[in-house]
């Protein structure tokens, strides 16, 4: 299965980059803008991934569908806006995992539900993805994932089936998406990996326990 892959897609946010703290931080402050007691950040942690529906989830306990999240969403991207680079980092590995994908002439790419606005910024502002071949946002096409049109648009960008492309992420959408796009997957099980807390039962390809695991899948140059 692996044998053939020609490109790698990543999820963000719990798979490259670990933005946790900016996240848990802007959904905290509108906690204490309220008179709330902050929580702690491990309290956000696991659910990092999901992005607004996730922090909100945790800060108020709101689900997407209360009449006032959308307003609340608003705000946590208002206040995510002004941290988003003051903690986050790539996880420990990445670089090193890059540049061994980049030197067995592999490009790679990443596909997230995270929107535009804050993608570009991102990668735009960390030298880390300065060689990213193809960068796919949750608004670039109509769906997000696990709707597999993200991950088909980032292979049409590459001119390569999508068999040929691996996506690695660190939360069971991620998975879905890529099943559905017909694409290996791999699960990111160093991620935040959301509610469950776990990959088991996400039917991945394979799961690795950290970034450079990823290279034992991949053909050798």
């Amino acid at each position: 299965m692996f044998h053939s892959v020609r490109a790698v897609l990543f999820d963000l946010d719990g798979t490259l980059i670990d933005s946790a703290t900016d996240l848990a931080r802007a959904a905290d402050k509108m906690r204490t803008d309220r008179g709330l007691p902050a929580r702690p950040l491990a309290d956000y942690r696991g659910m990092a991934g999901a992005g607004a529906r996730g922090m909100l989830s945790v800060a108020f306990g709101m689900a997407p569908d209360h009449p006032e999240f959308g307003a609340l969403r608003e705000e946590f991207f208002a206040n995510y806006a002004a941290c988003m680079f003051d903690h986050t980092a790539a996880f420990p590995e990445v670089p090193e995992l890059l540049a061994e994908i980049e030197s067995r002439g592999i490009p790679w790419g990443v596909v997230t539900n995270k929107a535009a606005r804050f993608t570009e910024p991102l990668l735009g502002g960390l030298p880390l993805f300065a060689r990213c071949a193809v960068a796919i946002s949750g608004d670039t096409t109509p769906y997000a994932k696990p709707h597999p049109a993200p991950l088909l648009e980032a292979a049409r960008r590459l001119k390569l089936a999508p068999e040929h492309c691996v996506y690695v992420g660190d939360d069971e959408r991620d998975m879905l998406a890529g099943r559905a796009a017909g694409m290996p997957t791999a699960a990111a099980a160093y991620g935040y990996l959301g509610a469950a807390g776990t990959v088991d039962g996400w039917q991945a390809d394979a799961h690795i326990n950290s970034p450079m695991g990823l290279l034992q899948l991949l053909p050798l140059p």
